[in-house]
């Protein structure tokens, strides 16, 4: 099975077991859609989560997790990344990806220059990022705005990317 990253624990909120998320969904608050968490626990086994209830804040969210009552209990949980398996996802509409399912497609620019294959994202304040490996490693972005043009039976990702850059 293929785990989803959906977000990240970045501490406690508050008094009575909230915490803070950092949440990898597009829109944010999409993660409170998926009932169980999976995170990792004690000795590497993974640990279910389940969102109670949550909501926007800042540039997060904040959510109160089952079994988590108090302060003490939020800060024991520590700050681990959750996921759930790729099968849990919902189905997508044609042309959309998941950017788990882009990794390792060849990236290439709108002059065919090979910039390598993509490695993994990272999801940057600003915008995501998809990091290239090739000759060197590239950071493109893929936000709003940018050209990309993915071909699925080819995996490949064509970009409007100088090769020079």
């Amino acid at each position: 099975m293929t785990r989803i990253v959906l977000g990240r624990v970045t501490g406690p909120f508050g008094v009575r077991g909230w915490v803070k998320v950092a949440s990898f969904t597009e829109p944010r608050d999409k993660i409170l859609a998926y009932p169980r968490w999976q995170a990792a626990g004690l000795g590497g086994a993974s640990r279910e989560l389940r969102p109670a209830e949550g909501r926007a804040h800042g540039k997060g969210l904040v959510v109160r997790l089952e079994g988590i009552e108090d302060r003490d209990a939020a800060i024991a949980l520590g700050k681990p990344e959750f996921w759930v398996e790729r099968d849990e996802l919902p189905a997508l509409r044609p042309g959309e990806h998941y950017q788990a399912d882009l990794v390792g497609y060849e990236v290439v620019n709108l002059e065919g220059v090979h910039l390598g294959r993509v490695d993994h994202f990272l999801d940057l304040p600003a915008n995501p990022v998809m990091v290239v490996v090739g000759e060197r490693e590239r950071w493109l972005p893929v936000g709003p705005g940018q050209r990309l043009q993915v071909n699925a039976a080819e995996r490949c990702i064509t970009v409007d990317w100088d090769a020079e850059f």
